[in-house]
């Protein structure tokens, strides 16, 4: 098995026996795993980060109203189908990695509609690795409970990113 295969079994042995699941205990009795897209090595990226000379605190409005505090870090540019893409960077105050929400052209069609997660560590040679097979879907796409960053304007892609976790269909 891969890494990624042994990632999404742990993650689905997670949501659906840990009490900590962000699944409630009537979801977790029918669930048999999160659908994900087959992997894909094309999507996984070692990426200089542009640092944005200015780095301003933004408050990220977030599923149930509120807001969440991050800074602007950086960007990273990248080609997808063919074209250009680039996607803006996080940090959250006390948080040592980078935050990355985006949306695609999947949102709201095969995915999570407000976008999906992924938290690129940064590489020894001082790129980050976006591997877009780990994208994830944040716990509020499973449970109106939690409270989780909606995607900035500037972090939302034109084009499709066909890897990661699907859409939460509940049985």
């Amino acid at each position: 098995m891969s890494e990624l295969t042994d990632f999404r079994g742990a993650k689905d042995e997670f949501f659906g026996s840990d009490h900590h699941s962000p699944l409630t205990h009537e979801q977790q009795d029918g669930f048999d795993g999160l659908s994900y897209y087959d992997e894909d090595p094309d999507l996984r990226y070692e990426l200089e980060v542009e640092r944005l000379d200015k780095r301003e605190r933004i408050e990220m409005q977030t599923s149930t109203g509120d807001v969440a505090d991050y800074t602007r870090w950086g960007t990273i540019s990248f080609q997808v189908e063919g074209g250009p893409a680039q996607l803006t960077l996080y940090k959250d105050e006390g948080g040592e990695g980078f935050f990355l929400p985006f949306a695609d052209a999947t949102s709201g069609e095969e995915t999570y509609a407000s976008g999906r997660y992924l938290d690129p560590p940064v590489l020894s040679n001082g790129k980050v690795l976006v591997d877009f097979n780990h994208a994830y879907s944040p716990y509020c796409a499973y449970n109106q409970q939690w409270s989780c960053p909606l995607t900035p304007f500037e972090n939302r892609l034109k084009v499709a990113i066909r890897a990661g976790e699907k859409d939460f269909k509940q049985t």
